[in-house]
């Protein structure tokens, strides 16, 4: 029996909100009947080299493989802002994928981005796009949000054509409805994209 393609929802999520919006794109995905949704996460770096995390999390999502991302019809990523940019435990696994960029493994493949900041001025932008470079340099196609999406144009808070974003605000605001839409919204059209693909492809196959 063939395992039906999947999403890769792949995250690193410090106060959790990032984790909210990963669990929702993958609600998302899994609106696209024919597709499923693979969430997983990455471990914490340390500055101190001898430290090692276990090999499986204590709770939540597995840790990623580069199977995983070998294998998955496409790529939702998602990280905290860290002055403009992703979070070093992220970037960290993105720099272990030389081999899948030699073999072209992700070529073609659609790919998405969602983060979240503490102010409404905290970067989000920059580290989304700063998601999308290693995704470029792999081949992937970026997807963002349109702007047929009402909340993107009623938002107070997160929410972006570029992909879905949360302002946490210094109190740990919770994700709120706008932002959860546009997150479930992001991971369906993914998910539809590369359904079109794969079903294309099972096609030029037979």
């Amino acid at each position: 029996m063939t395992e039906s393609p999947y999403i890769l929802v792949l995250f690193y999520s410090h106060h959790g909100a990032v984790a909210t919006m990963a669990q929702t794109i993958g609600r998302g995905i899994e609106r696209v009947s024919g597709m499923q949704a693979r969430v997983r996460t990455v471990p914490s770096i340390s500055t101190n080299c001898e430290a090692v995390a276990e090999d499986i999390p204590s709770d939540g999502p597995l840790y990623c493989t580069e199977q995983d991302l070998r294998d998955c019809a496409g790529l939702v990523l998602g990280s905290p802002t860290r002055f403009g940019n992703m979070a070093a435990p992220l970037k960290y696994f993105i720099d272990g994928t030389s081999s899948l960029w030699l073999s072209g493994a992700l070529i073609d493949k659609p790919a998405a981005v969602f983060s979240s900041s503490s102010s409404l001025h905290g970067g989000q932008e920059s580290t989304l796009l700063s998601m999308m470079l290693p995704l470029l340099h792999h081949g992937m196609m970026i997807v963002g949000i349109p702007y047929s999406e009402a909340e993107l144009m009623t938002t107070k808070t997160g929410g972006t054509p570029y992909g879905a974003t949360h302002v946490a605000g210094t109190d740990n605001r919770q994700v709120d409805t706008d932002e959860l839409s546009l997150c479930h919204a992001l991971g369906q059209r993914v998910a539809t994209i590369a359904l079109t693909q794969h079903l294309g492809a099972t096609m030029v196959n037979k």
